[in-house]
């Protein structure tokens, strides 16, 4: 484990698994920049500690605000160690019931203004050599939920792109940990969720029953959102820190379910799926 103290940029701050990891991180004694669109919660955490908490109000869906909160960052503590990509928001819907615009609006924060908030840093970790990206999705970004499907889509984007980035930057001294959480009392099956404007009837014997618990389990929920923002400052400084970080049990048993049933699904029609290569052709790896 490092001792050395970081500068982290946390996104999504003010509130849930943001605000707790930004708790954990003052309590840990590391500089960071926390940046959220409601600047006066932002304060409430960084008071007493304002000597190296840099609270900043920024909308991750808008580029020149991302730019301005790596520029600021910089200004203030010189270079930034680890980005914590926390921003984002749920759904609850059947996913014919969402328009367009619906969808691209939860991409467009989930998936497009992290991805850029990241590009935005990885230039100065490139070149101080060093760095860490910790991405918060879900294991709905492993696992599909009913009821779910922009949300667990947009992780799942999420999912490939950030493992990508591991490969890439892995050689260039960055880290990449994806945070694969379960239930915690965040706050996450509340208002904020995305909502469609028309429902369909249809789907409420399926989407239903998943909603209702969702709802029925809010503010309930087993994960303690402290504990798990103290397990991901202990990855960020072990020497060891996975590319996967998933918490919760129940994140795991629906992850076990998920692997098992993806397996048996896939097994079933392999031999088919194998005979399907011109005859003589070697098999190669893709990607080489």
């Amino acid at each position: 484990m490092s001792n050395e103290k970081k500068v982290w940029l946390i996104t999504g701050a003010s509130s849930g698994f943001g605000k707790a990891l930004a708790k954990a991180v003052i309590a840990h004694g590391d500089h960071v920049v926390i940046a959220a669109r409601r600047l006066e919660h932002l304060m409430a955490i960084a008071r007493g500690h304002e000597d190296r908490v840099l609270p900043l109000a920024v909308d991750m869906t808008d580029a020149a605000a991302r730019s301005k909160a790596v520029a600021d960052t910089l200004a203030r503590f010189g270079r930034i160690d680890v980005l914590a990509n926390v921003a984002g928001r749920g759904s609850m819907g059947a996913v014919e019931e969402f328009s367009e615009a619906e969808l691209r609006s939860q991409f467009e924060l989930n998936f497009f203004a992290t991805a850029e908030m990241t590009r935005a840093v990885l230039p100065q970790m490139r070149q101080q050599g060093a760095g860490h990206i910790v991405t918060v999705t879900s294991v709905g970004g492993l696992a599909a939920i009913p009821g779910a499907g922009p949300y667990c889509a947009s992780k799942f984007a999420l999912e490939c792109w950030s493992e990508t980035l591991a490969m890439e930057a892995a050689p260039l001294g960055i880290r990449v940990t994806i945070v694969e959480p379960g239930s915690f009392r965040t706050g996450f099956a509340g208002d904020v969720n995305l909502r469609p404007a028309g429902r369909i009837e249809s789907y409420r014997p399926v989407v239903g029953p998943v909603e209702d618990f969702l709802e029925g389990s809010a503010g309930q929920e087993m994960g303690d959102p402290a504990k798990a923002a103290a397990v991901i400052v202990a990855a960020v400084n072990s020497d060891a820190a996975p590319t996967r970080l998933m918490l919760g049990a129940d994140a795991y048993a629906l992850w076990d379910q998920t692997i098992a049933k993806r397996i048996e699904d896939i097994d079933a029609w392999r031999e088919r799926g194998t005979n399907t290569a011109f005859d003589g052709v070697d098999t190669r790896p893709i990607g080489g």
